[in-house]
C-alpha cells in the first residue's frame, strides 16, 4: 500500500521538522509548509491525505486556511495550537477540522490521532464508488455503503470522513441512542474524557447538511441527557 502523505503547516520550522521526523518513523510521506497560503497551493496541487497545522501563522492562520480547505476537500486535518481553551477547541472544530491537539504535544498521542484519522479517512473518505449494490434509507435519507457517501432526496452530500463515520454509526443503528463517549469511542476509535463538545460540534454540521431545518431536525435527534440518534422511520 502507497504511503499516506501528511502535510505538515506550520510557522515554526522547528516544529515542523520535528513533526515530520516523527511521520516519518511510521511511514508517512511528509510535506512542510509555513504559513495559511503555503498550506493552500499544496493542497490544490498535490495528492494529501491528512493535514496538521497550527493556528497563529502569517499570510493566512490556520482556522482561516481550513475553511478554505473545506470547501472543496474532506481531508483530516488536525489542528495543533498552544491555545489551550475550550472555546478555542470548539472554534477550531466549528471551522471544520476534525481534531485538535494543544501544545507542547505528546508525541505519542499526536501519531494515534494521526493514524485514527487516517485509518477513517481511508477506509471512508478517500474511496470513490459507482455501485449501489448496498443501501441504508431512512425516509429521504439514503447511505450507500459502496460509495461511502450520504444522500438526501438522491443529492449527495458533502461530508468529513469523521461526519461520513457517525452518519454510518446512527444509520446503521436507527432508533438506538448513543452516548457523546460511545460515538468518540467508535468513530475517533480511542477512548476520550469531556468529549460532548467535540461530539456536538460534528453533529450540528452534520444536522447543518442532511436536514431541511437543522433546529427542528427530523432525523438526527438529541436525546436530552443520553446522547443522539437517528430516528427510525
Amino acid at each position: 500500500m502507497e504511503k499516506p502523505t501528511v502535510l505538515v503547516v506550520d510557522d515554526d520550522r522547528e516544529i515542523a521538522r520535528a513533526i515530520g521526523k516523527l511521520l516519518e518513523m511510521e511511514d508517512c510521506k511528509v510535506m512542510k509548509a509555513y504559513n495559511g497560503m503555503e498550506a493552500l497551493d499544496i493542497v490544490s496541487t498535490q495528492s494529501i491525505q491528512l493535514i496538521i497545522l497550527d493556528i497563529m501563522m502569517p499570510k493566512l492562520d490556520g482556522l482561516s486556511a481550513t475553511m478554505k480547505i473545506r470547501q472543496s476537500k474532506n481531508i483530516p486535518i488536525i489542528i495543533l495550537s498552544a491555545k489551550t481553551e475550550e472555546s478555542d477547541k470548539i472554534l477550531g472544530l466549528s471551522m471544520g477540522a476534525d481534531d485538535y491537539i494543544t501544545k507542547p504535544y505528546s508525541p505519542a498521542e499526536l501519531v494515534a490521532r494521526v493514524k485514527s484519522q487516517l485509518r477513517r479517512y481511508m477506509q471512508l473518505g478517500a474511496i470513490d464508488g459507482n455501485t449501489n449494490k448496498k443501501q441504508i434509507v431512512i425516509g429521504s435519507l439514503c447511505f450507500d455503503c459502496d460509495a461511502m457517501q450520504v444522500l438526501v432526496d438522491g443529492e449527495p452530500v458533502k461530508l468529513t470522513a469523521t461526519e461520513l463515520k457517525i452518519v454510518e454509526l446512527l444509520m446503521r443503528n436507527a432508533g438506538r441512542v448513543f452516548s457523546a463517549e460511545e460515538i468518540y469511542r467508535r468513530v475517533w476509535e480511542e477512548d476520550g474524557f469531556a468529549v460532548e463538545n467535540t461530539v456536538m460540534v460534528h453533529i450540528r454540521h452534520i444536522r447543518e447538511k442532511i436536514e431541511i431545518n437543522p433546529k427542528e431536525p427530523k432525523y438526527l435527534k438529541v436525546v436530552w441527557g443520553i446522547g443522539y440518534k437517528i430516528e427510525k422511520f
